[in-house]
């Protein structure tokens, strides 16, 4: 919410399942961010994650493009991919989606190709896993969560074995692939998908773990065997290079360094309960049944 103090940005506040046409009159862009956003989350109910990340991303993308939007960047996955079978996957790679998260991802993109058109000009971004600080902070993301552990409880936990990879990326670099989604000239990026990250920002998860104890010193690491998660994927990201010119701009140390110096101010805490995804919504969904049982006539009190 945050961004929408700039006088050119127009923060739309409303449901992507019932979102009418009108609210994008005028708009030369829109950037689709909403849904469930990763995949622990959207297992808590599979009938409303399709109703949200598939079918209404497939309806935010036709009510734009009916009402004249000339380009729609998606905010997809690196998900997507699932199992890969080799390294450095491409945009052309087979996607393998492992879970309900990166299947609504996939579906959502199949339909923007369908949608693409001369006046209406498609850019699917599929971010690799993020990390670092953001207004609203996520401490249920890989790196993120293990440096809290670290100078919280002196310990990380490396799951799935460790041995699975991963593309990282920095929020700030995300941010950054989005505005050159947007202002990219049309023949570069109108109808393409991206692999957004950098080569050197794959890593295996247990990697992560010495990073962290480079930062955050004397240490416990438990590798936890995780057969039941199946995803890992080591990308290639020649084209957003080559096409873009994009270089992300900060690395996991940085990273890892910007989240504790945060801790130790108290800007932000693993306390809080909205920087863990899965819970969080879990909690709204109980309250929601609560506060319906409770109320009378619209009110609790």
């Amino acid at each position: 919410m945050q961004a929408a103090s700039h006088p050119n940005i127009k923060m739309l506040v409303d449901d992507i399942r019932t979102v009418d046409p009108q609210q994008f009159e005028g708009m030369d862009a829109v950037i689709d961010l909403a849904g469930l956003s990763n995949d622990a989350s959207a297992e808590i109910d599979p009938e409303l994650t399709v109703s949200i990340n598939h079918q209404g991303g497939v309806r935010l993308a036709r009510a734009a493009k009916r009402a004249g939007v000339r380009r729609y960047v998606y905010s997809s996955s690196a998900s997507v991919y699932g199992h890969g079978q080799e390294v450095s996957l491409n945009e052309h790679a087979d996607c393998r989606p492992q879970t309900l998260y990166a299947e609504s991802k996939l579906h959502v993109e199949d339909e923007l190709r369908k949608l693409q058109s001369d006046t209406f000009e498609t850019v699917i971004l599929r971010n690799s896993t993020v990390f670092g600080l953001a207004p609203r902070m996520r401490f249920d993301l890989a790196i993120n969560v293990m440096t809290l552990r670290a100078w919280k409880e002196r310990v990380i936990y490396v799951m799935g074995g460790g041995e699975q990879w991963r593309p990282f990326i920095h929020v700030h670099d995300v941010c950054r692939a989005l505005v050159m989604g947007i202002e990219s000239e049309a023949p570069v990026v109108s109808g393409e998908t991206f692999n957004v990250g950098s080569d050197d920002l794959n890593y295996q998860i247990k990697q992560l773990a010495n990073f962290v104890k480079d930062i955050i010193p004397n240490i416990v690491t438990h590798t936890i065997p995780d057969a039941t998660d199946k995803r890992t994927y080591n990308l290639s990201f020649a084209k957003i290079i080559q096409r873009l010119k994009f270089d992300p701009s900060s690395r996991v140390h940085e990273g890892i360094v910007e989240i504790k110096q945060a801790l130790e101010r108290g800007t932000v805490s693993g306390d809080d309960p909205t920087t863990h995804t899965l819970g969080w919504y879990r909690s709204l969904i109980d309250w929601d049944k609560r506060i319906k049982e409770l109320s009378l006539n619209g009110k609790i009190l």
